[in-house]
């Protein structure tokens, strides 16, 4: 067993004091990975307070359990996608919920586990699944989708504007098995100019695509309000525009929300210089009315 590590979640003090954790609170952490910004709302809670916490990913969970352990019976885990967010809390009495949060996308565990896929340096399969229960693979997209329907999802998701050319050159090295021997092709088929890896987008797209990340996103808006107590908080990050976009449309139409944050949050100089991964962070506020 792996031994539980020190774990500092992006834009961590800007969380914890948009959620103001009360003693006895009950709190929701719906992308928990790594517990770091459970850690945070259950020391602020202390002593009586309770925290949820979901994940979709069992490797995440483990590791979660392993750096919440000191916090007993006052943190409860469960192995499930925040599409659930409603049903898992009424089922552990956290309904209603004094807080939610929500931290959106790839985590640095996942990045770092070349096994998973999500890096462009991975010999491992080219997986990309949060939950490995899942049927579909980034391999499974990659060498099975039409050409059209290729660039199609690495334009939408990936925002990328090379989508076609990429796409093409994507078919025409079939079959690809890794996300080194992808981000390999891509890189021939489009060059490489700055410091960004030409293949970022496009594995941008393919994980969007083989997690339903827009589509679960859209599931679980809604079931924040409903599991919200009246003056309870929800705090989600988001990496890129597509979530973010999502998030404020939802935080300014939702009648029974009143968003608190005109502009997202972004993390500190220091904070992107010590945590690169943190640069694209956009934190959006909002309270139950």
């Amino acid at each position: 067993m792996t031994q539980p590590t020190a774990h500092v979640p992006v834009l961590f003090q800007s969380v914890i004091q948009a959620l103001a954790p009360r003693a006895g609170g009950r709190y929701v952490d719906a992308t928990v990975g790594a517990g770091g910004h459970a850690a945070g709302i259950l020391d602020a809670s202390a002593p009586a307070g309770r925290l949820l916490g979901l994940d979709a990913d069992p490797a995440a969970l483990a590791l979660a359990a392993q750096n919440l352990a000191r916090y007993g019976e006052r943190a409860r885990l469960v192995h499930a996608n925040f599409e659930r967010l409603r049903e898992v809390a009424a089922a552990n009495g956290f309904l209603p919920a004094d807080g939610i949060v929500l931290d959106l996308g790839l985590s640095s565990m996942q990045l770092a586990d070349a096994a998973r896929g999500f890096s462009f340096a991975s010999d491992g399969a080219l997986d990309m699944r949060f939950n490995p229960d899942d049927a579909t693979t980034a391999a499974d997209l990659v060498n099975t989708l039409a050409e059209a329907e290729l660039a199609d999802l690495i334009f939408e998701y990936g925002e990328e504007r090379a989508s076609r050319r990429i796409a093409r050159a994507i078919v025409n090295a079939r079959p690809i098995a890794t996300a080194a021997q992808l981000a390999q092709v891509i890189e021939r088929a489009v060059g490489r100019r700055g410091r960004i890896h030409p293949a970022t987008r496009t594995f941008q797209g393919l994980r969007i695509a083989v997690n339903r990340e827009l589509e679960v996103l859209d599931r679980v808006l809604p079931q924040i309000v409903e599991t919200l107590a009246p003056g309870g908080r929800v705090a989600i990050i988001a990496f890129h525009s597509l979530e973010d976009r999502r998030i404020k449309r939802f935080f300014k139409t939702t009648p029974r929300l009143r968003a608190l944050t005109k502009r997202p949050l972004r993390p500190s100089r220091a904070e992107s210089v010590a945590n690169p991964r943190s640069r694209s962070a956009k934190l959006r506020i909002a309270e139950r009315l």
